[in-house]
């Protein structure tokens, strides 16, 4: 037989793969050597893994499957190649404990198909075999009968035992025995390892690690890069400038680079929580800890500016980033660099993949890049592996809803108790009833506070109340606008910007409208108008932003006056961070009508706004706010949940609670991923004018910007236009190949009225279009 090969084009010997794999093993044992500090995983650990990578891919050598690899006749017939290696593990004498035999027989029957569609499609679907244990005669499948004894001959027994001698030191001397091969496959799927196995984690992370090696093998990676003490240089160099301008970092930071374990930092925005995450992390690693860092925020915007700015003092292959839009992202970065479309499609490929592995040791990343991981998703023990001694750092931790609050409560809770990972949580205004949620969950940790001298510092704000509507008293606003000054004015609803923009924009020399009823493509083109011309710092350039909560989220941007509709303490206090940013103004105000439109309270508790508006109307407010007293006027804001708000804690905290309870390995379940993606409120809908470079798109094959076309609406406003017949399902099909091969895609359109700038207008529709007669 000709050399037994692992993949085609290019075609590679199988012993290459294997090595392949074992350099990642190599690699991963380097970086993860305090693996085993977590419980129950044995000091041979990757002893184990080393193993499992060298006979995880042995029944390649099926006479069938080489054919095909060879571009051959074949009667392969689909079969899995992994059930073929099994037998050679079974025989394979140099583990002495069953129970790790055992497991070990799983990491590599399952490091490609989760062992439920194994069995029902590859087992019972293709062999008529040996009858099990149970005395249950296996199905006969849609194959023509075959039993796995007689495919098993067509394997090279000899080749193997051969290679696994010269090159692995392994000898196979008892014999290969094949009867009831699979009985083990059918115990498990009736009975899995649950989490109150003695052996569950050891399973987790043995296939976490199998999977990685396999992975990062197959693709040839020959460097895993690792976070080391160089990387904390930036930190080093922004404290020797400082003190060159007679400064030093503040206290907390300086607390922060000395303490060990989990911290809840408590500091005002704009007073370094970033580099105290990092002089925190940095200390752990001055004791010689390891271990992956991931940085999580709310926002898109935010996480793509938090990714940029790390990776500007960070060398760049090791930080990176995962967000739902994160080919929009990529794709435009790829466009402003003119690659060209093919080059462009390999490269957001190339770094989608980078990101999403262990090789990027830094993730900046949204909770629920972590969180389907809790829920069993494919891949979730691979996962798992990645944050064994890791690093969560949870920024803006207070602008999640109570049920996103209630998953990231379990996920502490989770990481902490299993896998040693280290926390810390920061925040600028946290009510205390979450603050406890928080220390419920991470049990042991180090409270940091900002000094009140530092507050003092931080004085930046007067508030004052005006009664009425915005709406009403634009007079205010325009005055300020021909003064020269930098306006942001924030509403509550789409609606309610777009009116205001509308009455204003023509009193700017440049006015932006920010909000989320944009689609991808006009959102980022008004980010980027707005960040470039602060990055200029050119008054001139946009003096005018008009926005919803988008504005209060992420955007590093400096105004110089806000005018604000009502809305809770919070979302005001991240609303005024936007206003004299970089405490270069003295004090600068901050106006809040008194008067909401009816339509906010859909979105904002009636209560909570009047208790805000109670303490902003304080008579010293109007002097200047002091940011010490605002963890008071927090407290008293909201003293905790409403009841609809707890009941929706509360049951989704005890639903992933019973959820993790059946967090098996190596098996997979769709309704787990449905249950996962149904927590998200949103649909996406494209506007039937664009509905012609939509397709336009999709036949270049340019699927990215074709879905940056789309608008993201709730849930709930997708069903009422869908009742009401403002949007309507249709599919396009286009030739995919040269072959004439057709490709068709399905996507929900709506006639509600769109303009890139102003967006999705919900309370405007034209009649539906005939493209076809254009």
């Amino acid at each position: 037989m000709n050399e037994i090969l692992a993949k085609s084009e290019p075609q590679l010997p199988l012993y290459v793969h294997i090595d392949d794999c074992l350099k990642i093993h190599s690699l991963l044992k380097d970086q993860f050597a305090d693996i085993t500090k977590i419980p129950n995983i044995p000091t041979e650990f990757w002893e184990y893994v080393r193993i499992c990578m060298i006979f995880h891919d042995l029944g390649k050598s099926h006479i069938e499957f080489q054919n095909i690899l060879r571009n051959q006749p074949n009667k392969w017939d689909k079969q899995r190649h992994e059930l073929f290696s099994l037998p050679f593990f079974e025989a394979f004498d140099g583990i002495d404990n069953e129970s790790v035999k055992y497991l070990m027989l799983l990491a590599i029957t399952g490091h490609h198909k989760d062992f439920g569609n194994l069995y029902s499609k590859y087992i019972n679907n293709f062999y008529q075999d040996e009858t099990p244990d149970d005395g249950l005669q296996l199905n006969l499948g849609s194959i023509a009968a075959r039993t796995f004894k007689d495919e098993f001959k067509k394997v090279d027994v000899e080749a193997i035992k051969q290679l696994l001698k010269d090159k692995y030191g392994i000898e196979i001397n008892r014999r290969i025995n094949i009867s009831n091969q699979f009985n083990f496959i059918r115990k498990y799927n009736n009975k899995g390892v649950i989490i109150n196995n003695a052996n569950y984690w050891f399973l987790v992370l043995l296939f976490g690690a199998v999977k990685n090696c396999d992975h990062l093998g197959s693709a040839r990676i020959q460097h895993i890069s690792s976070v080391n003490t160089q990387d904390f240089q930036f930190l080093t160099n922004q404290q020797k400038y400082l003190q060159e301008k007679g400064l030093d970092f503040y206290q907390h930071q300086k607390i922060c680079a000395q303490t060990l374990g989990n911290v809840i930092l408590t500091a005002p925005t704009g007073s370094g929580k970033t580099e105290s995450a990092f002089l925190w992390i940095k200390n752990h690693f001055s004791f010689n800890q390891t271990g992956r860092i991931f940085y999580i925020l709310p926002f898109t915007a935010s996480i793509n500016a938090m990714f940029e700015r790390l990776s500007a003092v960070i060398e760049k292959e090791k930080v990176g980033m995962l967000h739902g839009k994160l080919s929009a992202y990529l794709n435009d970065y790829f466009e402003e660099h003119q690659y060209s479309q093919n080059t462009k499609k390999e490269a957001i490929d190339e770094l989608k993949n980078k990101f999403k592995y262990v090789t990027t040791p830094i993730k900046v990343c949204t909770p629920f890049q972590l969180l389907k991981h809790l829920f069993g998703l494919k891949g979730f023990e691979q996962g798992l592996f990645e944050w064994t001694n890791s690093y969560f750092i949870f920024d803006e931790i207070h602008a999640y809803d109570p049920k996103t609050f209630a998953q990231i409560k379990v996920l502490l809770e989770f990481a902490t108790q299993y896998l040693n990972v280290k926390v810390m949580v920061m925040t600028a205004t946290l009510p205390n009833f979450l603050r406890k949620h928080i220390q419920e969950a991470i049990k042991t940790f180090t409270p940091v506070n900002t000094d009140n001298s530092l507050f003092k510092e931080f004085k930046r704000h007067r508030i004052i109340l005006k009664e009425g509507l915005l709406a009403n008293n634009l007079d205010i606003i325009i005055n300020d606008l021909k003064a020269g000054k930098k306006v942001l004015v924030v509403c509550n609803t789409v609606l309610e910007a777009q009116k205001v923009y509308r009455d204003l924009k023509d009193y700017s020399t440049n006015a932006v409208l920010l909000h989320g009823g944009f689609n991808g493509e006009d959102r980022n083109r008004h980010e980027q108008t707005l960040l470039k011309a602060e990055k200029r710092d050119d008054l001139k350039d946009v003096n005018l932003l008009v926005g919803t909560q988008a504005i209060e989220i992420s955007l590093d941007i400096d105004f110089e006056v806000i005018y604000s509709e009502p809305a809770p303490i919070d979302a005001l206090l991240q609303r005024f961070g936007r206003v004299n940013r970089k405490r270069q103004r003295g004090i600068s105000t901050c106006f809040v009508f008194t008067e909401n439109n009816s339509s906010d309270f859909y979105m904002y508790d009636k209560d909570v706004i009047k208790r805000t508006l109670e303490m902003l109307s304080k008579p010293e407010n109007e002097e200047s706010i002091d940011e010490a007293t605002l963890q008071e006027y927090i407290d008293h804001v909201y003293e905790s949940w409403n009841k609809k708000q707890e009941d929706e804690f509360r049951m989704t905290y005890d639903t992933m609670k019973m959820t993790l309870d059946n967090l098996v390995p190596l098996k997979h379940s769709k309704d787990k991923e449905e249950d996962f993606y149904k927590s998200f409120d949103g649909a996406k809908i494209l506007p039937q004018e664009l509905k012609q470079d939509f397709e336009g798109y999709l036949m270049s094959f340019d699927f990215i910007k074709a879905d940056n076309l789309k608008v993201s609406i709730k849930k709930n406003r997708f069903s009422q236009w869908s009742v009401s017949g403002n949007i309507r399902k249709e599919s396009f099909s286009f030739e995919k190949n040269k072959k004439g091969d057709l490709l068709k895609i399905e996507y929900f359109i709506t006639n509600k009225v769109y303009d890139p700038e102003f967006g999705l207008f919900k309370d405007k529709q034209q009649p539906w279009q005939d493209f076809n007669t254009l």
